[in-house]
């Protein structure tokens, strides 16, 4: 038995090679239509001998022939689990529920359910909003918010759910101008990512957030510094209607990237302001400034540059500590962003390290409380407007962010579902199969612009509806009157908690009173905080 063991790891080979002798023998003595399988049989004995001899897998050199299925089933596991194993729950990392609620409201389809929640009402984690007996009909669900602060000269109306930022390059050239297309028809904005504006965003014609990040694409210098003359030529676009300056992002906190070569289109180039033929990198740090108070200038400089744009940044909280750096340079500096958006460690639509996907970065849920009750503590928050993203595509996910403290919230993957991301998690392969995700001109004729464009559109209608019949069913006249006691939540213990419990509001101005308590630890952060550095005190 162990000897028939130790050989029959070549069996299939040596079976292939036998049966292709065989075919030879017989397609030359009885009939050449044997020719057919003769050369499917040699075709495999080929690849066997190539197997034996490679040195690169040790897989195959120990089962030739064989081992081949070990790398196909494991090309198609996502496409397996996603089919035929996971269930409407699973979050992988979208679940079913999710996906086919974006896809049923991008299509104009019915999204009711019957037959009661599939969810766990008992387990931990779960939570819902409270209602009213006497609840309110909201007929305009054109939900609205004025972004722009006191030295703010061209204030914007903005919807309270647009598109997150996702760039030319990690997108095809249809996705982008489907996904702007379909903010000007819905009346709501478009990040633009990192990438920069490109000629896919102007065609769209619908308003834009132009993002800053630490290349400065769209802004850029030979060097890869900042160039203010390049950057006012950008901010100054009707279209661009904000500027966004990128400290970190949700997928990858504290990491840069680069844009090989070998990916970077003469369109790409343009958009970015980079030189054909050479990497494309990303610094993980910005080079314009290196503490708290040179970012509040930087911000200010920005704003004189654009003509008065409202004026902010994005991050993903990692050291509590720096943003407190950051708020003491707004009260030292008198330079105050007029937003901030807070991007949750369970964002990201492009590829990431998986230690950065998995464990870098805080979840939305606590950046956003954090956020909001520092700037309450710094008396700061009625001046800035908070904007909230990661893994929001329902109205109960608006609802509860808009609780915990946001204005507005941006999706990301919602809008890539809307225009037909099956989430293959291929995005950095440039094979989507679907023309979201790729340079592949092939592939992305795929994505029909109009056609998606309309779906965009639809899915944000649909969504801001659903969103007013919940506020309805609230007793509320408007999604911003949402509060943390207007959620609960099942806690570890699967006993009933309110928001408020979780998630309160902390005292306006408790940061700044030497006799208001140390709410979690905050007031010990805040004195190891400074303006001058990002540092701390000790």
């Amino acid at each position: 038995m162990p000897y028939f063991s130790a050989y029959s790891r070549f069996a299939t080979f040596a079976g292939v090679a036998a049966l292709a002798i065989v075919c030879l023998v017989l397609t030359v003595t009885w009939s050449l239509w044997l020719a057919v399988p003769l050369a499917f049989f040699v075709a495999l004995t080929l690849l066997g001998i190539f197997d034996l001899l490679q040195t690169r897998h040790s897989i195959l050199r120990n089962y030739p022939v064989l081992g081949h299925m070990r790398f196909i089933f494991e090309g198609v596991r996502p496409e397996i689990r996603q089919y035929l194993i996971e269930s409407d729950q699973d979050e992988e990392p979208f679940s079913r529920d999710d996906r086919s609620l974006v896809y049923q409201r991008a299509k104009g389809q019915e999204d009711a359910r019957p037959f009661g929640t599939r969810q766990r009402v008992y387990d931990a984690g779960y939570s819902w909003v409270t209602h009213s007996i006497q609840p309110v009909h909201i007929e305009d669900f054109d939900f609205r918010i004025t972004i722009g602060g006191n030295a703010c000269k061209q204030h914007y109306s903005a919807s309270i759910y647009n598109i997150s930022a996702m760039s030319f390059g990690s997108l095809s050239a249809n996705a982008i101008q489907a996904l702007n297309t379909g903010a000007k028809m819905g009346n709501f904005a478009h990040d633009t990512g990192e990438g920069s504006v490109s000629r896919y965003h102007k065609a769209g014609g619908g308003d834009l957030i132009y993002q800053l990040a630490s290349g400065y694409f769209g802004s850029r210098a030979p060097d890869g510094t900042f160039d203010p003359a390049k950057f006012k030529e950008t901010a100054s676009l009707d279209q661009v209607k904000m500027i966004e300056l990128k400290l970190s992002q949700g997928a990858k906190p504290g990491h840069g990237g680069m844009l090989p070569a070998s990916k970077i289109t003469p369109e790409i180039a343009e958009a970015r302001g980079v030189p054909m033929g050479k990497d494309c990198v990303s610094p993980a740090a910005h080079s314009a400034f290196q503490t708290p108070i040179e970012m509040m200038e930087f911000l200010q400089q920005l704003r004189d540059l654009s003509g008065g744009k409202p004026v902010g940044f994005k991050l993903c909280i990692g050291h509590r500590r720096e943003f407190m750096c950051i708020v003491k340079a707004m009260l030292e500096t008198g330079i105050v962003p007029d937003f901030i958006v807070v991007d949750g460690g369970e964002g990201g639509t492009g590829a990431a390290p998986v230690e950065f996907s998995n464990h870098v970065g805080m979840p939305m849920v606590e950046g956003l409380t954090f956020v909001h009750n520092t700037l309450r503590g710094a008396g700061l928050r009625d001046q800035i407007r908070i904007g909230a993203a990661g893994k929001v595509v329902s109205a109960f996910d608006i609802a509860r962010a808009l609780a915990l403290g946001a204005d507005w919230c941006n999706s990301a993957r919602g809008f890539m579902f809307a225009i037909g991301c099956i989430q293959a998690q291929a995005c950095h392969t440039n094979h989507c199969p679907v023309g979201v995700a790729t340079q592949d001109k092939t592939r992305m004729r795929a994505l029909d612009v109009s056609h998606k464009s309309k779906r965009v559109a639809r899915f944000h209608r649909n969504t801001m509806e659903a969103l007013a019949e919940m506020t309805g069913a609230a007793g509320l006249k408007h999604p911003s009157e949402f509060l943390p006691r207007h959620l609960m939540l099942r806690q570890g213990d699967k006993s009933m908690a309110e928001g408020s419990q979780a998630y309160g509001y902390l005292p306006e101005g408790f940061l700044l009173d030497p006799d208001a308590p140390d709410y979690h630890g905050d007031k010990t952060r805040w004195d190891r905080a400074r303006a001058e550095s990002f540092a701390p005190v000790d």
